[in-house]
């Protein structure tokens, strides 16, 4: 995880808050440096956590992990991880026999259909007196990144009915968290990609949106993350937001206000 993001949050894996949907988006640049943060955090904060990862493989993230100071191997080893590598199961899902019911199941179906198997995936590996469940923390549900659905041939509709379902069973009556990744494709016609980023932002707690430079690529800017709150409590802290610009290094990330890089200065 990275110190100043968590300092930028007043968030620390010693105190998780419960109940809570993060938001994670990019626009014209990478945003996978969010989902490490907070992959690290939630294990470092001894939640059981299932991560659904629909990007890359489990040796990938494994490696940033490890850079990160944690190992998903021994995580997944020690039943504190579920981790559900979303490219071979793909793959998986056309070779299932009839009746089966994998979690990419609408894959082989005729039309997009309803992502209920995933969701079950999502509810038994997150069951409080499911196999290995004793003895962790609060529930968490990573996924990155909700985009892949609908390049895979789900409706944003389902998708946010997958979402909807997992915020009522994780947030709701497990008290734990949720947080996804959805890529902000930034056209207007892109009904689809539109219709799942703005359903997502009006239910969400906490949205984290890194975009590009306006200005294009520089060597010591990476980017800027706006942070907008929308907890509907306190009252105060409603629709505030704040903008930081951050330099991406090996092991870390730099955040300072806008202009105000070290380089520059």
């Amino acid at each position: 995880m990275f110190p100043e993001l968590n300092n930028l949050l007043d968030a620390s894996p010693d105190r998780p808050e419960p109940g809570k949907l993060t938001l994670l988006c990019d626009a014209k640049t990478d945003g996978s440096f969010l989902v490490h943060h907070f992959l690290s955090f939630y294990l470092k904060a001894n939640c059981k956590v299932c991560f659904v990862a629909l990007v890359q493989s489990f040796s990938h993230y494994n490696i940033v992990g490890q850079k990160l100071g944690v190992s998903l191997t021994a995580a997944r080893e020690r039943g504190q991880l579920v981790f559900l590598e979303g490219l071979r199961s793909a793959v998986d899902s056309f070779f299932r026999a009839e009746g089966e019911a994998p979690p990419l199941r609408f894959l082989r179906e005729a039309t997009a259909g309803s992502l209920q198997p995933l969701f079950q995936f999502v509810r038994d590996a997150l069951e409080p007196g499911g196999p290995g469940a004793a003895g962790w923390a609060r529930p968490v549900l990573l996924v990155d990144d909700l985009s892949v659905l609908l390049s895979l041939g789900a409706g944003a509709g389902a998708v946010l009915d997958f979402v909807h379902r997992c915020r009522a069973r994780v947030c709701c009556q497990l008290q734990g968290n949720i947080v996804a990744l959805v890529h902000a494709s930034g056209d207007a016609e892109d009904e689809e990609s539109e219709l799942l980023l703005n359903g997502l932002s009006h239910q969400s707690h906490l949205v984290l949106r890194a975009e590009g430079l306006a200005t294009g690529s520089c060597r010591d800017v990476h980017g800027q993350l706006r942070v907008l709150w929308r907890t509907p409590w306190p009252p105060a802290a409603r629709g505030r937001s704040l903008t930081f610009q951050y330099k991406i290094q090996d092991k870390s990330v730099s955040f300072f206000a806008k202009g105000m890089s070290p380089a520059v200065l």
